[in-house]
Formats: structure tokens, sequence, C-alpha cells
């Protein structure tokens, strides 16, 4: 996790915000139940973005099935990343219409793993990712997504680091500055399939 370091300003995603944004996505257009991943032990957000997810799905009603939550384990920045999850879902035999992906990254590799398996997306399964990658919006479906404002987290920054060489040590500053993310809904989330629980 991020922890705080003294003389240091943190720049820190509103993951609690996210998990809204994501979850009430969801939820509105009435998916239930949502399979989820679960980031890599070693990523700095994935405690913090698990936790902000559950405590979000409490709230809404929404109960996660452990059996529909993946960890993800490998050390990889490629859609490969995502690919092993769907089967690993689909093992299980438990229905669901919406998987939460850890990044754009995973949640591509989770497509192609989705359509290898004869499902369509977001038709069957819609998928959301986290990011707003480059790519998200020209992937076929194009991404749902969290965006982080990399660009204003950047010259936040900058802007804090700037101030501090201008103005020396003895002044004040934010130990923590939040940054606001955004959903981006693209093609990859729909309404559910009603057939898709029915199925086994």
């Amino acid at each position: 996790a991020h922890k705080p370091l003294p003389g240091v300003t943190r720049i820190v995603l509103e993951h609690r915000r996210a998990a809204e944004l994501m979850m009430r996505h969801l939820y509105q257009l009435g998916h239930r139940p949502i399979a989820f991943m679960r980031g890599q032990s070693f990523s700095s957000d994935s405690d913090d973005r698990w936790k902000s997810l559950t405590t979000v799905a409490k709230d809404l009603g929404l109960e996660i099935q452990p059996e529909l939550v993946v960890r993800l384990q490998l050390n990889l920045s490629s859609p490969e990343l995502g690919y092993p999850v769907v089967p690993q879902l689909l093992a299980t035999k438990r229905p669901f219409t919406a998987l939460v992906a850890y990044n754009d990254i995973s949640a591509i590799g989770a497509i192609r793993a989705l359509r290898d398996h004869g499902l369509r997306v977001p038709e069957d399964v819609s998928v959301i990712g986290f990011d707003d990658i480059q790519g998200a919006a020209y992937h076929t479906p194009s991404l749902t997504t969290i965006r982080q404002p990399l660009n204003s987290m950047g010259n936040t920054a900058a802007r804090i680091l700037l101030q501090r060489i201008r103005n020396g040590p003895n002044q004040e500053y934010p130990e923590q500055i939040p940054i606001v993310p955004e959903l981006i809904i693209r093609e990859s989330t729909m309404p559910p399939n009603p057939g898709r629980l029915k199925k086994k």
C-alpha cells in the first residue's frame, strides 16, 4: 500500500469513488451476480481497490460470491494477464452476467477468453476495466472503464514539487491530494441477458 512519508505529498486516486462509479453502473444496468478480478498481492493499489469494491457492493446490497472472485497471479503488462481468469470462473459453473476487471489490460485478455469460450461481450457478459489506457476506445468492443486523469495527476505532482523548491521546507503542504476518477461508458457493458442465468 501507499504509505505516508514525512515531507512527501501523495497524489492519490479516490478508489472509493471509482468503485462507486463501476458498481453503480453495473447495478443500474441490472447485473447480478457479478464476477471480479482481484489484483496481484504485490500491486500497491490491489487491496485499496478491493476494499472499496466490497464496501460499495455491501452498500448496494450486492452479494459477492467467493467462487466468482479470482485473484490475478501473473506479473504481466499484456492481455495475457486476464485470459486465465475466464476458464477459472467458468469452471465454477456459477453464472455471472458481468466481470469487473482489475485494469484495462486484463479486461482485454478476459474479453478474448470469453469469446474463445463462445460468449459474447457485452451481449452475454459485460466487462468493465480500469485506467482508460490509450487503446481502450479502439478495442472491439470499445471498453467501458474508469479513467484515471494521469495528466492531471502529473501536473499536480509537478506543481507541488515546484512549490516545494520555490518556497523551501518551512511551508506546510498537504500530505495527500485526492484525484477524482471518471466513468467512461463505451460498448463493453449493457443490460444483462436473462438467458445467462438459466445456463448451468
